[in-house]
């Protein structure tokens, strides 16, 4: 591998530190916006902050694999946070999909949502896709993190706040901008300009 590729390399996982937690926060805004009249969807706004929450998914699948990259070489914990994570990346993947497409199909928010029950009640997906897969994004970013705080390779605050952040959806969806502030203040060792990022790792 030349170094113009590590370089590019290097650059793209720092843009995915930044972009996947400022795209949550978008969603997340988008969210509060779009409910202000009562319902969400469907709909422009809907449908924009759902695209940018499945922009963002990419954009940490992407950091998730600089994370692995960053623990020693074949790491079990970190590969399989890696690999958790995906899983999680995959099944929300999916939920915003679906959300997408009927919101696309439904003419108002009770269409909308009797689409939504009907791909909800088919058998597995409830747990697979609602319940227990997406919960898996955020085990595995808090594995990654974790793991790499244990190496020494992040300071220690960041994996608290990676932590916290994955709280914050669980206790109310109109705090997932802040929880994207978190994430975006606790990944900002990986983000940020060489100097700064020594100066937060020293903290």
């Amino acid at each position: 591998m030349t170094s113009a590729t590590v370089a590019a390399t290097a650059t793209s996982a720092r843009t995915a530190f930044f972009l996947g937690p400022a795209l949550f926060g978008a969603y997340g805004l988008i969210r509060v916006l779009d409910g202000l009249d009562g319902e969400r969807g469907p709909g422009l706004a809907w449908t924009a902050g759902h695209l940018c929450f499945l922009v963002g998914l990419v954009f940490f699948v992407r950091g998730f694999v600089a994370l692995r990259s960053r623990a020693r070489h074949r790491d079990p914990v970190a590969t399989t946070g890696l690999w958790t994570g995906i899983a999680g990346a995959v099944a929300l993947s999916v939920q915003f999909g679906v959300d997408i497409v009927t919101g696309l199909m439904a003419a108002d928010h009770a269409e909308m949502a009797r689409l939504s029950d009907n791909f909800g009640s088919l058998p597995g997906v409830e747990a697979a896709f609602y319940m227990f897969g997406p919960m898996l994004f955020f085990v595995g970013q808090i594995v990654l993190t974790l793991r790499l705080g244990a190496l020494r390779r992040l300071p220690l605050w960041a994996p608290c706040l990676v932590f916290v952040s994955a709280l914050m959806p669980f206790l109310g969806k109109d705090l997932m901008p802040v929880a994207a502030l978190l994430l975006l203040v606790g990944y900002a060792p990986l983000w940020l300009p060489s100097a700064s990022r020594t100066a937060l790792r020293s903290a």
